[in-house]
């Protein structure tokens, strides 16, 4: 078999990251996309060259229209990882989101587990990363590298929007309450010590997600940050730690973040609340054991004296909360792969309990349902043998015509169910302050005329894309100034031509 190679560009770029992406993401809006920031910057990742799925049977791989299913028995992640070795694509990298209950597989709940995918990577047939002021740019396809390239060649305008913020305060919350005095019984009489369940608040309204992630990222002090469409799911959110981290030297870092107070703007209040987050005994155990597991779970994989404690119970701000946050780290040994790291610190002790085990049949009792993306990872996976794998937390979920929000808080035996109610809110609200609502396409005519011409369904037409790179040709806009110049008012086809997209065409012809 062949092996496919991307055709490269890097462009230098001057315009904000965070609204390249944000365009990227409404020009392809129609397609499958990721966009995925950590410390090194922005990726946009666009479209399926490959996928390869996990479930509770097999690993799944679709390529070139080509099918294949492979069983695994044990554990899913020896094939996963030679599946993945074998993908006939040059210097490949794959994003893609877990679900929570991947966990669950080869365990005492994989039973209860449907037959929906559980892990779900993607390789793209387009990827834009943004780095220090350049755009690196692969495609596979010569035409839509030159057609991204163009994108980045212009000016992306910021955008003005007004969140619309979502109420969290009271949904949910007597059931919450009474699950969490349910989880408090189970921790005294020894079936566990810590578990963290989660509250879910439906957003009533249509959301922009695309706007909420501008609103949201530049609102929150996220670790990593990401906007998915994937099968029919999105998600939008601020990721406040990372589940583990591979690099290319297999350093292995995990960063548990368990200890939880509200962030305040007034100094002196902040400073206040973080003294008591710092003295709370409950707000330390829960912390501290957290610590320990993520220690005992990389020391399984890289030996009993390689994990290091880098840093201990400091204060991490991120967006309306404080957290008490450590970093562990140690060397993956030769005879193990980021696969070995991944599985045995997912999901993160922050979102599951101590013991894990117990935990799950916790969440699965006391919660109305699996969690899906909640709790689970986004992930960035190279073929470098890198693996960056982001907490599913502080999120917009979007499915199946339904839109909500999650968060949930650590249960301990020193717990109250009022403390912890509390605790979602302080959590929600890193989000739900800056949800942005949806808003009708008053250029949706326009955007069909567009369409007609290229030869493209109205939903593939970008508001600020190029028209003219796109491959609408000089004709077509002269018809197009033709037809919207009416009742006295003249739309110039010169005019068009001086910056051709839809949203500056739109602000012409409205005058």
């Amino acid at each position: 078999m062949s092996v496919q190679r991307y055709h490269e560009s890097v462009v230098p770029t001057s315009n904000d990251p965070l609204l390249v992406m944000a365009a990227l993401a409404r020009t392809f809006h129609a397609e499958d996309h990721i966009v995925y920031e950590n410390t090194s910057g922005y990726t946009f990742a666009l479209g399926r060259l490959a996928e390869v799925t996990v479930d509770r049977d097999c690993v799944l791989v679709r390529h070139n229209g080509v099918e294949s299913r492979e069983p695994w028995t044990d554990s899913p992640y020896p094939v996963l990882d030679r599946v993945l070795a074998g993908l006939p694509v040059a210097d490949w990298r794959a994003y893609g989101v877990a679900d929570f209950e991947l966990s669950y597989v080869g365990g005492d709940l994989h039973g209860t587990l449907g037959d929906r995918p559980l892990l779900r990577l993607v390789v793209p047939e387009a990827e834009v990363s943004l780095r220090a002021g350049q755009a690196a740019v692969r495609a596979v396809d010569r035409e839509r590298l030159d057609r991204i390239l163009g994108l980045l060649s212009g000016t992306v305008p910021d955008q003005v929007v007004e969140s619309m913020p979502v109420a969290v305060e009271q949904e949910g919350v007597a059931e919450y309450a009474r699950a969490v005095n349910r989880a408090i019984r189970d921790i005294n009489e020894g079936k566990l010590q810590k578990v963290i369940l989660s509250r879910v608040v439906p957003v009533p309204a249509a959301v922009d997600l695309v706007a909420t992630y501008v609103e949201g990222r530049r609102n929150n002090t996220p670790v990593r940050s990401f906007l998915i469409r994937l099968a029919g799911q999105e998600a939008v959110g601020f990721s406040p730690e990372i589940v583990v981290e591979v690099d290319a030297q297999r350093q292995v870092t995990a960063q548990p973040l368990a200890g939880t107070r509200a962030l305040h703007r007034d100094a002196e209040q902040n400073a206040r609340v973080r003294a008591e987050l710092l003295a709370d005994s409950k707000e330390i155990f829960e912390h501290a054991i957290s610590v320990k597991v993520a220690h005992d779970e990389l020391a399984a994989v890289c030996g009993a004296q390689a994990p290091l404690i880098a840093e201990f119970m400091a204060v991490k701000e991120r967006g309306s909360v404080q957290h008490l946050g450590s970093e562990v780290r140690a060397e993956l040994p030769e005879d193990k792969g980021v696969w070995d790291a991944f599985a045995a610190l997912f999901p993160a002790v922050t979102v599951s309990g101590v013991p894990k085990d117990a935990a799950y049949r916790c969440i699965r009792e006391y919660e109305s349902g699996p969690r899906g993306w909640y709790g689970g990872a986004v992930l960035a996976v190279g073929q470098d043998g890198s693996l960056d794998a982001a907490l599913v937390l502080r999120t917009v979920f979007r499915a199946n015509d339904r839109t909500w929000l999650c968060a949930g808080a650590g249960i301990v035996a020193q717990s109250t169910a009022a403390r912890e109610v509390q605790e979602t809110s302080e959590k929600l609200r890193s989000v739900a302050l800056h949800v942005v609502p949806a808003v009708s396409d008053d250029r949706l005519d326009m955007r069909r005329a567009i369409a007609d011409h290229l030869g493209v369904d109205p939903g593939e037409v970008g508001d600020h894309e190029d028209l003219m790179m796109r491959g609408l040709s000089s004709l077509a806009v002269m018809t197009l100034a033709n037809s919207w110049s009416s009742n006295g008012s003249i739309v110039r086809y010169t005019d068009l031509l001086e910056r051709p997209t839809l949203a500056y065409w739109s602000s012409l012809v409205k005058r």
